[in-house]
């Protein structure tokens, strides 16, 4: 049975030909192979470190599961989708939601165990019927509103919690974020975000030398004398140990909160299968079945011992892009550097330590980008949001989602943010569109443009899904 695990050597192992790519069955030398490793993990860093902190998960069995899941994902998929599976963003906003309903870390895990498992199904129900399924629930005017409304959700927990523990740094970390964002090229671009906890940690040490401590909200929301960088914690860590695992706790409550993430997670999946097709030159429609199921599988053992869920990750895609290696060799040495980071309880503790005032920072540039890939959904679609079909779902599901409006049923049950505007929006425009005239009613692109390609692809899907068998 073939794993994935066996490449060639791609030339002289050194340096690819102009125009030349490196596929995902070569390598390059050994050495080389392990630094583009360390690059993609360098990659992922920022948001895969941060999301985990936002959460109020441990960091270091983030990054360990982070390795896992890769492992998972690079085996199921045959070593044909290389690919770096990190800590979903996606779920930042809803971890703050189950845990303002008094949820504990616990309560967060088993609600997006959940998730994984719905998407694992998902993904077993595109292999068997193609990806005309996807397109007929979450056409792109749904997809793009979803994931507006998790990311815009996102802006409350930014200006109450990170943003007032010291104002001044955060502006600073926004304003250089921002400026790395836009004005670096290449990889450097890449790691923006990674860029701005770097700096936001060095300006938090130098305001503590010259000003002393600040007087501020603490994590628990009450003003005192603190430092802003506090790395107390650091000096205790153990080098070498094991991350701090949990079980998890399920409530319906917190299951539908979650939920609806898991629309994101398709939309970011495809995405990404699609762009690594392109990249390479190989047709991968036949594996986006694989790649949901496996991120699903991914995702549910990492909770099930309390870490994050986890998801693809565009930084890397960014990494393959610019280097034109698309080595799954290069990902495997990744999933290794993460497992020996997740087992050094001091890196954990670094991370744990990362100032308020840069969170608030990062985060209003992180959580602004996360909703405005909704937007871009709907430009790549060509949805029209001058079509009431279109506009008035998407408009009430949205605010619903920001405002966090609540739908009281009992005194123990209760919809509200991103679990409700979920419902709207999908509810809504099926519901409407069943009653629409006819005009009303225009066919749109699937997904984004042309990814209608993976309808075709179905028959390969199943032949893909037979192998697979065998």
């Amino acid at each position: 049975m073939d794993l994935g695990v066996r490449w060639k050597l791609h030339g002289d192992g050194r340096t690819p030909a102009p125009g030349a790519v490196v596929r995902p069955d070569e390598r390059l030398s050994w050495p080389r192979t392990v630094g583009l490793g360390a690059q993609h993990v360098v990659a992922m860093f920022g948001a895969s470190f941060v999301a985990p902190v936002l959460m109020g998960l441990d960091p270091n069995l983030a990054i360990m599961m982070s390795g896992v899941s890769t492992v998972i994902f690079l085996l199921a998929t045959r070593g044909r989708v290389p690919s770096y599976l990190g800590c979903s963003l996606s779920f930042v906003g809803v971890a703050a939601v189950i845990r303002a309903q008094g949820g504990s870390s616990a309560t967060v895990t088993g609600a997006v165990f959940v998730v994984g498992a719905a998407l694992f199904l998902a993904g077993l129900a595109v292999r068997k019927f193609g990806a005309r399924i996807i397109h007929a629930a979450m056409p792109p005017v749904v997809t793009g509103a979803v994931v507006m409304l998790i990311g815009f959700n996102l802006a409350p927990v930014t200006a109450s919690t990170y943003w007032p523990t010291d104002q001044w740094t955060a502006l600073l970390v926004m304003l250089f974020t921002g400026l790395a964002v836009v004005c670096l090229r290449g990889f450097w671009s890449r790691i923006a975000i990674f860029l701005g906890l770097v700096f936001g940690y060095a300006l938090s040490w130098v305001l503590d030398q010259v000003f002393g401590k600040i007087h501020s909200p603490n994590s628990g929301g009450k003003a005192v004398d603190h430092w802003r960088l506090d790395l107390s914690a650091v000096g205790q860590a153990d080098w070498f140990g094991l991350p701090s695992f949990h079980a998890p706790s399920f409530q319906w409550s917190a299951i539908l909160v979650a939920l609806p993430v898991v629309i994101a997670l398709i939309a970011e999946n495809a995405g990404h299968v699609k762009a690594v097709g392109e990249m390479t030159g190989d047709n991968l429609d036949g594996k986006l079945g694989t790649a949901i199921s496996a991120d699903g599988v991914g995702s549910m053992l990492s909770t099930a011992v309390g870490g994050p869920p986890n998801t693809t990750y565009s930084e890397n895609i960014g990494v393959m892009a610019a280097t034109r290696v698309y080595s799954t060799a290069a990902y495997w040495a990744a999933a290794g550097f993460a497992l020996l980071f997740g087992l050094c309880p001091k890196f954990g503790a670094i991370v744990a330590a990362i100032p308020g005032g840069v969170l608030g920072g990062i985060t209003v540039i992180l959580y602004g980008m996360i909703g405005l890939l909704g937007a871009q959904i709907w430009i790549n679609a060509g949805v029209d949001l001058r079509n009431p079909l279109n506009l008035v779902p998407t408009a009430a599901g949205i605010i619903i989602g920001i405002g966090d409006v609540s739908l009281k049923f009992t005194d123990t049950f209760s919809l509200s943010g991103i679990a409700l505007g979920t419902v709207v929006v999908i509810t809504g425009y099926h519901a409407l569109r069943a009653m629409a005239p006819a005009h009303l009613k225009t066919q749109e692109p699937l997904l984004d443009e042309g990814t209608s390609s993976y309808d075709e692809g179905a028959s390969s899907d199943n032949q893909g899904a037979a192998s697979d068998k065998k």
